[in-house]
């Protein structure tokens, strides 16, 4: 048996934490979190839209370096919640109800990764209401804006003056269409591209350059994929309740003044946030299993 099969099945015998999804989520949220705020602003703005850059420029010269970590709590929370509920429960599913011999096969993955990540959208849901309203707020009008302090202080406001539990649901159904798709997207096909790479063009499992480029074409896939989804997520959370539209008024409504194109709002600096995003993730997972972080040795089998 070759060194690169020995290292394969060693880290099937590991039970890795639940918790390494969330952990690398938060690392990977705070390096990219000001291209995911102008990928936010982006999907969000009226026509003509700015380009990414001149979006990252108006922040920097209006609010400062600061404005460019807005809603960071926010964004952290949701890594907490979406990230590490979807990618343990995935890791779960794989260790627990996936035989061994199948864990790269797509009819046991897929499934697997569909439900995970539906459940991830709906836990994190709170989370993304807050973290889409702070990413947003400055650039609305003065008398529009919500100042919430804090992530924790967004939700207990949604949950005071705005509804309750109703409003931290808003956009719940998007939200698990987009946990769907960006699971199924991102984890199976970093599975199914490094398994690729190791198997058919003798990349070693455990150097950098095959992680990085198994989550590089993760990341390409799964911002294609999540596009649509996600800019109506976007368009939904950010309303005001004086507004007072439906999901279909909102869509439809987009619909009619900007074309299906509207959908892809945003496509560059979603793949240039959801690239890096992939990249580090999955970069972070792969340096915690290699260093066995908070793994027992009884937790060896």
């Amino acid at each position: 048996m070759s060194q690169q099969q020995e290292e394969r099945k060693l880290q099937k015998q590991i039970k890795y934490p639940w918790w390494y999804g969330g952990v690398a989520g938060i690392f990977a949220c705070i390096c990219t979190h000001p291209l995911d705020l102008a990928k936010v602003r982006l999907q969000a703005a009226s026509l003509p839209k700015p380009t990414l850059v001149e979006m990252l420029t108006n922040i920097l010269r209006n609010e400062g370096v600061l404005g460019l970590y807005s809603g960071l709590s926010a964004a952290v929370l949701r890594q907490c919640t979406y990230t590490t509920v979807r990618f343990g429960i995935y890791d779960l599913l794989k260790e627990h109800v996936i035989p061994q011999k199948e864990l790269t096969n797509m009819a046991y993955l897929l499934p697997s990764s569909m439900f995970s990540g539906a459940v991830g959208g709906l836990a994190g849901n709170f989370a993304d209401v807050v973290n889409i309203r702070m990413q947003n707020d400055s650039a609305l009008e003065p008398h529009l804006r919500r100042n919430y302090r804090n992530a924790f202080d967004g939700v207990w406001k949604i949950y005071r003056h705005e509804g309750g539990v109703k409003t931290l649901l808003t956009g719940w159904k998007p939200n698990m269409v987009r946990g769907v798709l960006m699971t199924a997207s991102q984890v199976v096909t970093y599975d199914i591209f490094k398994n690729y790479l190791v198997t058919n063009l003798d990349f070693d499992p455990a150097n950098k350059t095959t992680h990085f480029s198994a989550s590089l074409l993760a990341g390409l896939v799964a911002t294609t994929i999540c596009s649509p989804a996600d800019v109506i997520k976007t368009r939904i959370m950010n309303a005001s309740k004086a507004e007072n539209k439906s999901s279909i008024e909102i869509l439809t409504t987009a619909l009619r003044t900007e074309g299906p194109s509207f959908m892809f709002r945003g496509w560059l600096p979603s793949f240039t946030r959801l690239g890096p995003f992939t990249m580090l993730i999955f970069f972070a997972i792969e340096q915690l299993k290699k260093h066995k972080v908070g793994v027992k040795e009884e937790e060896y089998v």
